[in-house]
């Protein structure tokens, strides 16, 4: 829980402090790289280390995730320029993407299919608990003008886990031979990278029908198919074929891709819409959002219950079914938005989340053995990201159209939401939850197509 802290709090905390940090380092333009380098960063390297974790063990593994953030933060601190800063925050996000698949990879390990879900409950409550934490203490140190603590505040939390971790953890790894898949971690790491950076920036950076989106993802599109080919022969292959082949690995990994994309629809939109639309504060607006993380580890760790009894596969339905509703009222009501509205349609939405994203993880754990379960785990959450980062990019363009369609000037995203145009902000927000719904509807046809797990339980 407290490694996890490390990269849930940092995903919120930088946000409030950014006009802060601007105005020392300057270089507005590059702002936004901040973060798309470290969700590239960490979304290209989860699965590299999901698959070392099967080779070496959890335990050096997360130290070395643990590490790097560690180092990351420290330069972080220290830097003298937004160009500076950027690439510092690449390296924090090398070692979150240790961090985050090994965290609940180790829970896997280390407690039963009847715990894992309270356990998974607890790790998620970190996350709601960081929804709050880490914006408060970026805008505490906003007004403090101490951009810089925002990551020596990681040194003590780095320490105390890494040091309970070396103190707590022992696993027992079976030392073996193994022939390190090099030439797949690399095509792996630039095909994704590019196809990530071209999804990242396309629209924000350059236009879509530029060469800069045509190299991006044309090169990226032959390096992936490289890979794929390369894996065929490799003799432990970083992403194997069989992570596909089996029909629950396949279907919870899709269902994973809808997480995210309906995870970013909320998180991206809901507050800017009801900042500008009621000109509402951004705590409040914040807050209205934070339900949705409140929701999540309530049925997360209520889920082990309903998953024991009518199985995986009726457990994620029954969550799908929350997740159609708040969507549904989130989309149905756009038009005349609301902050207890979105608020109530945020909550029915994580309820939801949490008794889908958890059971389907666990369940795709429970069905392989030690030695291949951090590489399930890792293309679980890697899948997440993807869903997120292609999301990010469909909305934004969906937004971006009927937002100016609808009489807002500029990019719609660029600058604060009081500069946004409250009137075409509306028909703008009210699009991206439709398509958040249509996601939904989307995914829940996937997680029906879950192998049918009753027959196997107590």
């Amino acid at each position: 829980m407290v490694t996890t802290g490390l990269v849930a709090i940092d995903a919120t905390i930088l946000a409030t402090a950014v006009p802060t940090l601007v105005e020392e380092l300057g270089s507005f333009e590059l702002f936004p790289w901040l973060f798309s380098i470290y969700l590239l960063a960490q979304a290209v390297s989860t699965p590299l280390f999901a698959k070392f974790s099967d080779m070496v063990g959890r335990k050096p593994i997360i130290l070395i995730g643990i590490g790097l953030f560690l180092i990351g933060s420290i330069l972080c601190g220290l830097a003298w320029s937004m160009p500076a800063l950027i690439a510092f925050r690449a390296v924090q996000g090398i070692g979150a993407g240790a961090i985050g698949p090994m965290a609940i990879t180790i829970a896997g390990d280390i407690y039963s299919v009847e715990e894992r879900a309270k356990v998974q409950g607890y790790i998620a409550s970190v996350w709601a608990a960081s929804a709050v934490i880490g914006p408060t203490l970026g805008g505490l140190f906003a007004e403090l003008d101490a951009w810089r603590w925002i990551f020596f505040i990681n040194i003590p939390l780095c320490l105390l886990a890494g040091w309970m971790l070396i103190r707590s953890l022992h696993e027992t790894v079976e030392h073996r031979p193994h022939r390190v898949d090099v030439l797949g971690a690399l095509l792996l790491t630039a095909s994704l990278g590019l196809l990530l950076v071209g999804v990242l920036q396309g629209g924000v950076s350059w236009a879509w029908a530029s060469w800069q989106s045509a190299a991006a993802f044309g090169l990226g599109g032959a390096l992936l198919v490289a890979f794929v080919l390369a894996e065929r022969r490799a003799a432990e292959p970083i992403l194997p074929g069989w992570v596909f082949s089996r029909r629950l690995l396949l279907t919870t990994t899709l269902v994973s891709v809808g997480v995210g994309a309906i995870l970013i629809g909320l998180a991206s939109y809901v507050p800017v819409a009801l900042e500008a639309a009621l000109g509402v504060s951004p705590l409040v607006a914040g807050l209205a959002l934070a339900a949705l993380t409140i929701g999540w580890p309530i049925s997360a760790a209520f889920s082990g219950r309903l998953y024991l009894t009518l199985g995986f596969r009726t457990t994620v339905l029954i969550g799908m079914v929350l997740v159609l509703a708040g969507t549904g009222l989130l989309a149905a009501f756009a038009a005349t938005p609301s902050v207890a509205l979105s608020a109530i349609a945020c909550f029915i939405t994580g309820l939801g989340l949490g008794l889908v994203a958890t059971p389907s993880l666990i369940a795709a754990q429970s069905s392989v053995e030690w030695n291949e379960r951090g590489v399930v785990t890792g293309t679980n959450l890697f899948a997440r990201a993807v869903g997120q980062a292609v999301a990010v990019a469909v909305f934004g363009a969906v937004a971006t159209t009927i937002y100016r369609a609808a009489g807002g000037g500029g990019a719609l995203g660029e600058g604060a939401g009081s500069i946004v145009d409250p009137v075409a902000i509306i028909p703008a927000a009210q699009a991206v939850f439709v398509g958040t719904l249509l996601c939904a509807v989307v995914t829940a046809a996937l997680a029906t197509t879950m192998p049918d797990d009753r027959r196997s339980r107590p």
